[in-house]
This record gives structure tokens, C-alpha cells and sequence, in this order.
């Protein structure tokens, strides 16, 4: 019995039509996913500003918003016109002509990485989650261990809330026996800055540490056997 040539048209569009949706809807949804204030910022937060992104149509994509002094902080977005979504999982922020300023691709949920040639990369992420790493001061005070990757300690320290230069720094204490590398930095006070740990020495070198999964602090730039901050 012959197979009816339109009967296989139909099913072959049935099959191919929740595959073919899909993919068509991607795109949009992700530019709905999108619409809400973000934090554009350096991968070590030390220069960051809010995006405000909208679904009302501009001229070749759909509206941002920067926050005031956005352009003094992070330059570049001085020439962002508006933002589109680019094939399956591709944001583009554009200039006026629609060339690129700058492309981010999401590399874990609600955190968006882009790079920029010559300068390096940059973070987005959601403001929402972006401030809950703000961790409160009081939080932090207490004994700490620095570690490698491989659990082995190197540096006991006390961070304090005995103000030191400033009403947003304090003190902290090296413990003794610290790894040279640690001893020779000698932090003398710390602080939150942009959801990071800073450790500042007396010579105004800084470390700076940021939040991960495990309630633990890496230093920033991560490494392949970074310092880890965690807490005694």
C-alpha cells in the first residue's frame, strides 16, 4: 500500500514543527528573560554601573538605559545605542549603525561574560543577585584562614571592626607563620567594596576576593591554584 504523499507532509511537518518552534522562540524568550536592570561591570566589579534594559523598539534593536556617571565609569557605553538578541544565545549592545560595542553570552545562570579587545572581560549579571554579594561588614569580622586550592593553609588572619583610615576600612591581623608571599603583602586593613573583600597593605596594594558557591572567598583574578579566604 502506497503511503499517501500528503499524509507524510503532515507528519513530517507534525515532527518537525515542536523542533522548528522551539528554536523560533528561543531568541525571543530570551530577549524577554533580558528586559530588567542588570550590573555591567569589570570581571573584578572594581568599575561597574546599572543597565536598564526595555522591550520598547528603538532604531535597529530595543531601548537601554544607563545610570548616571555609567559613561565615566565604564567608557565604551557612551556609544551603546540600543540591545538585540543575536541568533540563540548572543545580547548585543550597539551603537546608532548597529555595529557591536559590546557581545555577552550567558556562562551560568543570570551572569552574562563579554570581552572587549584591549581592555578585557566584562560582567553582566542581574542587580538583584549582583547585590545580594554585597555581604554586610559585621558579617565578616572574625578569624580567618588563607588557603590553596588544595586545602593547605598559609596565612591565619583576624579581620576586626576597628576603623583604619576611613570609616569603611578596619583593621586586620596576620596570625604568625604566614607563607612569605602573604607575609611580604602584610595587609593591614580590609573592606567591602562592590560585593568584594578587599585586603589593602600599609603600602596601598590590594588584594581583592570574591564570593563563590561555598561561602569561601577567591582571589580575583582567579588562577589555576588560587589563594582562598575561609572562615575558622
Amino acid at each position: 500500500m502506497k503511503f499517501p504523499f500528503g499524509l507524510f507532509v503532515v507528519c513530517l511537518v507534525a515532527g518537525l514543527w515542536p523542533a522548528a518552534k522551539a528554536a523560533a522562540q528561543t531568541p525571543r524568550s530570551l530577549a524577554n528573560e533580558m528586559v530588567g536592570q542588570w550590573e555591567l561591570a569589570t570581571a573584578g566589579r572594581d568599575r561597574a554601573c546599572v543597565v536598564t534594559l526595555r522591550n520598547n523598539p528603538v532604531p535597529l534593536g530595543m531601548k537601554v538605559e544607563f545610570e548616571k556617571g555609567c559613561e565615566e565609569v565604564l567608557p565604551f557605553t557612551g556609544a551603546i545605542a540600543s540591545w538585540t538578541v543575536k541568533g540563540l544565545d548572543l545580547v548585543r549592545f550597539q551603537d546608532e549603525r548597529g555595529e557591536p560595542v559590546i557581545d555577552v553570552t550567558e556562562v551560568e545562570g543570570g551572569i552574562l561574560e563579554g570581552v572587549r579587545t584591549g581592555e578585557g572581560v566584562y560582567i553582566l549579571q542581574n542587580l538583584v543577585a549582583a547585590r545580594a554579594l554585597s555581604k554586610s561588614s559585621d558579617q565578616m569580622i572574625g578569624d580567618w584562614v588563607m588557603v590553596r586550592s588544595n586545602g593547605n593553609p598559609i596565612c591565619g588572619l583576624t579581620l576586626t571592626n576597628n576603623e583604619a583610615d576611613g570609616p569603611e576600612n578596619f583593621q586586620v591581623f596576620l596570625k604568625p607563620k604566614c607563607d612569605p608571599t602573604v607575609g611580604r603583602f602584610a595587609p593591614s586593613m580590609w573592606r567591602i567594596e562592590r560585593g568584594e573583600m578587599l585586603l589593602i597593605s600599609a603600602s596601598g596594594e590590594v588584594w581583592r576576593f570574591g564570593a563563590d558557591d561555598h561561602a569561601q572567598w577567591r582571589r580575583i583574578p582567579d588562577s589555576a591554584d588560587p589563594f582562598i579566604m575561609v572562615r575558622q
